[in-house]
């Protein structure tokens, strides 16, 4: 299991704005490459996004589904990338005074995956969910300064 943290200079609902928008997944999510399609009912529990994810011209088509969703507090996704597997997602967020924080932590629940030593496996999952939570950032702060502009007639 990986566990990452980051502190974002926005409010959590910002946060979960860009979680709702499945269209936005390949924007913040290190290895989806394109979507293929958004469940009319998303972020609702049971609901799935339909991405791929690698590099032209080796793409693989699959699916995460929302398991858990409590905004603007907390989620759960499953995210497939057969063959390699799949994993829970659980995405925490709590407001401090100057925006908030984001915890990460990642589990790999099914596929060959979970045979790959966590001490191999978690530095290389850490590592990757570090640029995601910076991709993330980057939206979820655009959201927030993008409102304070509308906000203050500057846009």
């Amino acid at each position: 299991m990986a566990t990452n943290y980051r502190t974002m200079e926005c409010e959590p609902r910002h946060v979960f704005a860009v979680l709702a928008n499945g269209w936005l997944y390949p924007g913040w999510v290190v290895g989806a490459s394109r979507m293929r399609g958004v469940d009319e009912a998303w972020p609702e529990p049971s609901s799935a996004l339909h991405h791929s994810f690698g590099i032209w011209p080796v793409l693989l088509n699959d699916a995460t589904s929302m398991l858990e969703w409590d905004p603007p507090r907390h989620t759960v996704l499953k995210a497939r990338a057969w063959p390699v597997g799949e994993a829970h997602v659980t995405i925490d967020v709590r407001p401090t005074e100057s925006g908030c924080v984001v915890r990460m932590i990642e589990d790999t629940v099914a596929g060959p995956a979970r045979f790959v030593p966590g001490a191999l496996r978690e530095p290389m999952v850490h590592a990757r969910n570090v640029e995601t939570l910076h991709r993330l950032a980057y939206l979820a702060e655009g959201k927030a300064k993008a409102e304070r502009k509308d906000a203050d007639g500057t846009a």
